[in-house]
């Protein structure tokens, strides 16, 4: 029997067998040593521990330091972390099939096996005190989780191996275990349709109470959908030329997918209206609303959505977590932090000045930015520093503003950038407490390598109100989907959709009018049609793509955005800049002069290639019929 519980608990399928140890070793945390796999079923905690098990695979990016487990922040043109982790193998070209930074394929297709073994189990289940009720929540949840790691996968590889219901035989030749990848719209549809079937099951419920958050909701599932179908509609995974030589192999034993193009060829522009549908599908459910406080203030609406905790806001959080983590890494060091998190120079040239005006339009070759002459924004003055009332209420223990020397640069600017962006010369709040910081060289938060390169830190994740000289940290509910990336799926669709010729549904573009100027508003800005009342729909959508920038800012997004988008050899490319760090303090908390110029600290390498995500050499060589993506 301990055989039959060890091909029962190997490990997944991908691209090949790969051996799995997580249901062993769950057994092997039993106080029975001689429990069999029949003997999971008749206990209700068992299986309960056996459905935790399924759902331990999703990924808990704020359970550990910036940067140690994913790069979607490292490796964004948003953001820059000072720390040598694997990110920086992408920022730099040196990744390739041999060395892939945080490959978690295996991972994924292992909780893919235990989903599939726990739902074809679950309901076999023999104890008295395990209700229906609860079977079919558990049964429904995982397979939620099953179908998401498939769409984690699909972000960064592209289209996968689709294994459904089947459970692979391990005891089967390497050679009978070779398949070839399904194609994009294969996997695509697949996701849909389960996250169709998990939103509509009636164990899965709108909302959940509080002993229950963090379970998959029906918005979840949409909200899934929603993503999914946008990224799908653009560029990358819709008619993209640059893949078109990347076709599974001619096989007999998989006619269906022998030789098949795996990317889409054809450009389809009603993909646009699929995914202006599913997001107009998620808002219109009336569960969710834009987080405000109540207060009026706009710093304390953009701050609350990641400072209060389970917030109308938020569709599916990363779990509840405490927020060491997040905030131990945007901390400047001289107040016992790390302080290695910042925003790279073209993300604080992103945000819009108070008038809601973009005031950076572009750069020259030497990185000099191209302004917009009604913006009011001065790049001969933009370091020149005066004294500016810094508005603190609403976000930290003070009321008010707060006079401190400011750069022209960071004057007159929109309430999400203060929220977002903490510049050399500024005061870090803590509790009742406030430090000056400087980011130049021996300045209190520049006295190792736990500096932030651009010497800017990212302030949005940090409670100000606390005192973390204490150990107070508080808590976050991370956003991975809320209301404000539905609102912008939603805008960017409809847009889209009026760019190319797509008919949409009557309501839809006054719509979508209406939520962006909802977003706005909670950010203390007019609508984009009145600040730009002239804009044609080209011009809309490249605003649409500013806002997302910004309302997301750091959230993770950014990365998927600019290679989905295919500007990332631009965007994500060449050098990025920040402020002059090497520059000599003259005094722990003194930012001098020579500070104040923008500065490239390091020039990343983007090749077409670099679009997604490489299979591992040792994948390819387990499995014939795998094709590698493009360029690698």
């Amino acid at each position: 029997m301990k055989n039959l519980i060890k091909y029962f608990t190997m490990g997944c399928f991908a691209a090949g067998a790969l051996l799995c140890t997580s249901c062993e070793d769950f057994l092997d945390r039993q106080e029975d040593e001689n429990l069999t796999f029949e003997d999971i079923w008749v206990s209700r905690n068992y299986v309960r521990q056996y459905w935790l098990n399924c759902m331990s695979f999703l990924p808990n990016f704020d359970g550990s330091y910036v940067g140690d487990n994913d790069p979607y922040l490292g490796a964004s043109d948003e953001c820059t972390i000072t720390y040598d982790r694997a990110y920086r193998y992408i920022n730099f070209g040196t990744w390739n099939a041999s060395t892939v930074p945080y490959y978690k394929m295996d991972s994924y297709y292992q909780g893919i096996r235990e989903c599939n073994i726990f739902m074809q189990n679950v309901y076999s289940c023999t104890d008295p005190d395990a209700s229906q009720a609860q079977l079919d929540q558990w049964y429904w949840q995982a397979r939620f989780a099953r179908a998401y790691y498939y769409f984690l996968m699909m972000c960064d590889y592209g289209p996968v191996f689709l294994l459904g219901d089947e459970l692979l035989d391990f005891t089967a030749s390497t050679e009978a275990l070779y398949r070839p990848r399904n194609t994009w719209e294969q996997c695509v549809d697949y996701v849909v349709s389960e996250m169709t079937a998990c939103a509509n099951a009636d164990a899965v419920q709108s909302q959940y109470n509080a002993t229950e958050y963090g379970l998959a909701t029906k918005g979840t599932c949409l909200a899934v959908i929603s993503r999914l179908l946008l990224y799908s509609a653009r560029d990358l995974f819709n008619g993209n030329t640059l893949y078109r030589d990347v076709r599974n192999p001619q096989t007999e034993d998989f006619p269906e997918l022998s030789g098949v193009n795996l990317f889409p060829q054809t450009y389809d522009a009603n993909k646009w209206l699929e995914a202006a549908t599913a997001a107009k599908t998620l808002i219109d459910t009336n569960v969710y609303s834009l987080y405000r406080a109540g207060n009026g203030n706009p710093y304390e609406d953009y701050y609350g959505i990641t400072n209060v905790t389970w917030n109308s806001e938020l569709i599916w959080t990363n779990r509840y977590n405490n927020r060491y983590y997040w905030s131990i890494n945007t901390v400047p060091a001289g107040i016992s932090g790390y302080g290695g998190v910042g925003p790279t120079q073209q993300q604080v040239d992103a945000y819009a000045m108070n008038t809601g005006i973009y005031p950076i339009t572009g750069y020259e070759a030497d990185g000099t930015p191209i302004t917009d002459p009604t913006s009011g924004y001065d790049v001969a003055t933009e370091m020149v520093h005066e004294t500016y009332p810094y508005p603190i209420e609403g976000w930290t223990s003070y009321t008010g503003t707060f006079d401190i020397p400011v750069p022209r640069m960071c004057m007159n600017r929109e309430p999400r950038f203060y929220i977002s962006v903490f510049w050399s010369g500024n005061y870090w709040f803590y509790g009742s407490r406030y430090t000056q910081v400087s980011f130049a060289s021996d300045g209190n938060g520049n006295q190792s390598h736990d500096y932030p390169k651009s010497g800017y830190l990212v302030n949005r994740f940090f409670d100000h109100t606390l005192d973390h000289t204490q150990g107070t940290w508080g808590n976050i509910t991370y956003p991975v989907f809320r209301l404000g990336e539905i609102y912008l799926n939603f805008i960017e669709a409809v847009l889209e959709c009026q760019n190319r010729g797509v008919t949409l549904p009557s309501g839809y573009y006054d719509q979508a009018m209406e939520v962006w100027a909802d977003l706005r508003d909670r950010a203390g800005l007019e609508p984009i049609t009145d600040v730009y009342p002239g804009a044609t729909t080209a011009e809309l959508i490249e605003l649409c793509r500013k806002e997302r920038r910004v309302e997301l800012a750091f959230e993770r997004l950014r990365y998927y955005d600019t290679r989905t988008w295919m500007i990332a050899t631009e965007t994500d490319g060449g050098p990025m800049y920040g402020m002059n760090t090497n520059a000599i303090a003259g005094g722990s908390t003194n930012t001098p002069d020579e500070f104040w110029q923008r500065t490239v600290f390091e020039t990343r390498v983007f090749n077409n290639n670099h679009y997604l995500y490489p299979f591992s050499q040792r994948e390819l060589d387990r499995n014939r019929l795998l094709t590698q993506n493009y360029g690698w």
